[in-house]
């Protein structure tokens, strides 16, 4: 479990990269970073926690798609997004976080490794609600409609 956690900090820093390379607003910068950072860190202290116990931390985790993990939209071909998407698919790469965060601690952690998740989680509960404030505060993301389309309005 915490080897997957691991691998899913690992995407989730590429993705808060990508997500800071690919963003034009000045405001978001910081929170895009603290994200970065805060996964680099979240995968190094369990690293750690896995050498403290004995557990290798060479073997790879499990081979899982991207799309699993959560972070896929974010590792799409780079095209134009708007801040609003950027925040939205980070949103949900921190949701995804969030539902393996929730299986460890179903697991039996060893007691050394508990703190620490229950740390780690406090601060991506922190942050998931930091990027659903910057989120709400920009429009929603317009989806083009189908040419020929009419609403039931122009009916």
């Amino acid at each position: 479990m915490l080897k997957e956690l691991i691998e899913t900090f690992r995407d989730g820093e590429r993705g808060f990269a990508l997500a800071s390379h690919d963003n034009r607003e000045p405001g978001i910068d910081d929170l895009l970073r603290d994200g970065e950072e805060w996964c680099r860190s979240a995968a190094i202290e369990l690293q750690e926690q896995m050498r403290a116990l004995a557990v290798p931390t060479e073997e790879a985790a499990p081979a899982m798609p991207a799309t699993f993990r959560g972070w896929v939209h974010v590792k799409t071909i780079r095209i134009f997004r708007d801040t609003k998407l950027i925040l939205e698919e980070c949103e949900r790469g921190l949701d995804y976080t969030q539902s393996r965060y929730q299986a460890a601690m179903a697991c039996d952690l060893p007691e050394p490794t508990r703190p620490v998740a229950e740390r780690q989680y406090q601060r991506l509960v922190a942050l998931q609600s930091r990027m659903r404030v910057q989120r709400n505060q920009y429009r929603a993301t317009v989806v083009p409609q189908a040419i020929g389309y009419r609403s039931d309005r122009e009916r």
